[in-house]
């Protein structure tokens, strides 16, 4: 049994990917231990980041193809609608928003599971529809699936999450190749209904929010404090950082949230310029170990699964660096696998299991199982 785990490991597991993961997750554990009021987030974060590495473990030996079926994929996508709702019942309030379910020993927020469910869905409708891609309806269908979670996240309010799932319905239009000019007159038509919005709805005030929000530095002492003051902490690290335990923008608290959505800040703050250069390499390698594995898929499926999950990442990574750096606003996105947080986290990893499951038989599966797979049998 041993031997035959040892083998599995060997054939379908990939160890680059793996150790980038490993120290974004320890770079961020680091940067929480620096401070004194930290040490709950440290220890905390430890025991999520063994939970998370065991889940990775064990998702990469099961057998996902049982992901094709549609009653699978009906069964997911319910059940997180479901989840959903329930947060306007049972949910707890953090931050204005009711995302988390409180469990006492530990908070759990559904929404990082409902976006691995997402590009399960789509990889799913789209492998299906590779010939017929062209039609427009698989545009409608498709955005109809990714408005209802993103309604139902959004209204929590939880306005970061639901830009993510967006982005993971652009990407995943994109990556299926359905016609453009079919999707820019999508993307057209939203922006005249919001443009019709700004000059004849919207009043004055929500105006400003709006403007506020998409630039927050324009309200330096309100919406703009935050993202204000974590440019300051990026500008401060220069070159070579001030040395682990000695960032002091985050250790006077003149930096919030510095264990999660400002955590770039924090880490580039005793890091510095290099230490920065070394943190996006090892994102670089965790896009391209995705990527090239996706792309190595054994159907459709399994190659829009991994780039799917990719967009989530890159998603999360964009938005992340850029509201620290004071380019886009302040929406609460983590880091992948580096903010402090168990739910995030352990999606993360299992998201990453599933696609070194599917990696174990992309090269074992028959020429007709992929043929029924693209013309919706399987």
């Amino acid at each position: 049994m041993i031997r035959f785990i040892i083998q599995k490991i060997n054939y379908s597991f990939d160890w680059l990917l793996f150790g980038a993961l490993f120290f974004i997750s320890v770079a961020g554990i680091l940067t929480m231990n620096s401070f004194v009021e930290g040490g709950g987030f440290f220890v905390r974060q430890i025991i999520w980041l063994v939970i998370s590495i065991l889940a990775l473990f064990s998702a990469s030996f099961v057998d996902w193809r049982f992901l094709r079926r549609s009653g699978s994929i009906i069964i997911l996508f319910i059940g997180s609608c479901i989840i959903l709702l329930a947060l306007f019942v049972l949910g707890s309030v953090f931050k204005g928003a009711q995302s988390w379910f409180d469990f006492g020993a530990f908070v759990f927020q559904p929404v990082d599971f409902v976006k691995i469910v997402l590009v399960i869905l789509l990889a799913k409708y789209f492998s299906r529809r590779h010939i017929e891609i062209a039609n427009i309806r698989h545009i409608l269908v498709s955005g109809f699936y990714a408005f209802v979670l993103f309604i139902l996240v959004f209204l929590q309010p939880d306005f970061g999450s639901a830009i993510i799932i967006f982005f993971i319905w652009l990407a995943m239009v994109l990556f299926s190749g359905i016609s453009k000019k079919h999707l820019l007159a999508v993307i057209l038509s939203g922006l005249i209904v919001f443009l019709g919005l700004w000059f004849f709805v919207f009043q004055d005030y929500q105006k400003a929010r709006i403007i506020s929000f998409i630039n927050p530095l324009t309200d330096l002492s309100g919406a703009g404090y935050n993202a204000y003051q974590s440019t300051i902490t990026v500008g401060s690290g220069e070159i070579f950082g001030k040395g682990v335990g000695l960032g002091s923008q985050s250790k006077l608290k003149f930096l919030p949230e510095y264990e999660t959505d400002f955590i770039f800040a924090a880490f580039t703050e005793e890091w510095g310029f290099v230490g920065a250069v070394i943190l996006f390499s090892l994102y670089g390698i965790v896009f391209w170990r995705i990527i090239d594995i996706s792309k190595r898929g054994a159907t459709n499926f399994e190659t829009l699964y991994g780039l799917g999950l990719a967009s989530i990442f890159l998603s999360h990574f964009v938005i992340h660096v850029g509201m620290n750096v004071g380019l886009l606003p302040v929406t609460g996105i983590t880091m992948p696998f580096m903010s402090y947080g168990g739910s995030h986290l352990l999606a993360e990893f299992i998201g990453v299991g599933i696609l070194l499951g599917q990696r174990s038989y992309s090269r074992a599966i028959k020429k007709e199982d992929a043929k029924n797979e693209i013309i919706g049998i399987a």
